[in-house]
């Protein structure tokens, strides 16, 4: 197994997930996060100046994740083998008629979110919206009121790196909620671990399913096909606006006309895009979340339909928030059987069990794996069909070698 002294090495060898938890943590300031637009967002360091501390390290999703090794009380058993300690299941949508519209699928997240900032005692929520200048990335911010909540509603399928704005939490007048990935949340736990005094700015974590994170070129090359000049864009909305409603680039300068794929027909094309360290993620569900929210795929659309979406009450704090939100009208909540998120998210597991066998080609060939403490991965990979687990193991050595993963990237970095 190599052995990495910085961020450096995570990046050469295809581990890095982009959450941008090092630049936050970095005691020296020395590094710096680029888009890189066929990779994702990618740590550089700033040249001949690591001190060589190991905090960057420290605080590395990529390099592993460590789950919680055993049931929560309370949680439902059948589903912590697959899903984590999930207390309750629940399915519904926010009441706010406009969060509804403007989410990806249902604006559960949004109101839970203003919930907390209205009635919860939180001053505020640190996720990603659109970066202003180019609407096809992203940048971290902190939400302080509805209408800063519903500008940055919404599913953004780019890199986005809210980590990198953990300063932000650290200079808030008191405690956010934390919205992100799994891979951010894996990220944020592992830096509080690094810097303690930042868990009282932590007043609530909240995640999203997630399935990978496309490009930025895939964004560009999607504009592209659909005949749209990315200069000429003023704003680039992935879902929402219906469930699951479509990809709309609209033209800047007020004008009219915007261009629009739905949302299959986009995702299809966009994930193609995720770069190869998604394929090795066992977290799908933001198992590390407080709350999380995702898709019911479980049950076909109806023409029309308004959005609504799964949520996973994973710790007390999180059941809380969550009964508060509904005794006061924020959410429209239902129970909902356990088996409606396996039926929600029948790849899930899948995917999971084709890890472990992606991992043992990887260090057959001496590449440097992620660590996955607490993650049954083996026992998943025993019980997919023995084509999947051929699969997963001779498809991994085919793409190790036609890609040359057997060698360390060089990129382009600036400066």
């Amino acid at each position: 197994m190599k052995k990495f002294t910085n961020i450096q090495g995570v990046v050469d060898w295809r581990l890095c997930v982009g959450c941008g938890a090092c630049a936050y943590a970095c005691p020296q300031g020395n590094i710096e996060l680029q888009d890189l637009e066929r990779e994702g967002l990618r740590p550089s360091l700033k040249a001949g100046r690591c001190q060589g501390c190991g905090t960057c390290l420290a605080v590395c999703p990529g390099l592993g994740v460590a789950r919680q090794g055993q049931e929560a009380p309370g949680s439902i058993r059948e589903l912590f083998t697959g899903w984590g300690t999930v207390l309750e299941v629940l399915e519904g949508y926010a009441v706010d008629p406009e969060l509804r519209y403007q989410g990806s699928s249902g604006g559960l997240i949004t109101a839970l979110a203003l919930y907390g900032l209205e009635k919860g005692g939180l001053a505020g929520a640190q996720h990603i919206g659109a970066d202003p200048e180019q609407p096809w990335k992203n940048v971290p911010g902190v939400s302080q009121n509805r209408d800063q909540l519903l500008h940055r509603a919404g599913s953004r399928y780019a890199p986005a790196a809210p980590c990198a704005g953990l300063g932000l939490l650290e200079s808030a007048p008191g405690s956010l909620a934390f919205i992100g990935k799994p891979c951010d949340l894996a990220g944020l736990s592992k830096t509080l671990n690094a810097y303690p005094d930042l868990a009282a700015k932590v007043g609530l974590t909240l995640g999203i399913f997630c399935a990978g994170t496309p490009s930025t070129q895939a964004t560009v090359d999607l504009l592209k096909k659909m005949k749209v000049d990315p200069s000429g864009v003023h704003e680039v909305r992935y879902r929402g606006r219906g469930w699951p409603g479509s990809f709309r680039a609209r033209p800047a300068g007020g004008g009219r006309g915007a261009a629009e794929m739905p949302y299959e027909e986009a995702w299809s094309f966009l994930e193609k895009y995720r770069p190869y360290r998604c394929y090795l993620c066992p977290d799908a569900t933001s198992e590390l979340a407080d709350i999380s929210c995702g898709d019911p795929w479980y049950r076909e659309r109806q023409a029309g339909e308004a959005g609504v979406s799964l949520v996973l009450v994973r710790t007390e704090k999180g059941r809380d928030l969550v009964r508060g939100a509904r005794q006061t009208g924020y959410v429209q909540l239902e129970p909902r059987n356990p088996r409606v998120l396996v039926e929600s998210q029948k790849g899930i597991l899948n995917k999971r069990g084709a890890i472990w066998g992606r991992l043992l080609t990887m260090k057959a060939f001496g590449l440097p794996t992620p660590g996955y403490e607490g993650f049954p991965l083996y026992l998943q990979w025993k019980d997919l069909p023995w084509e999947e687990k051929v699969r997963s193991i001779l498809g991994t050595g085919k793409r190790i070698v036609r890609r040359k993963y057997f060698l360390p990237q060089r990129l382009a970095m600036r400066g």
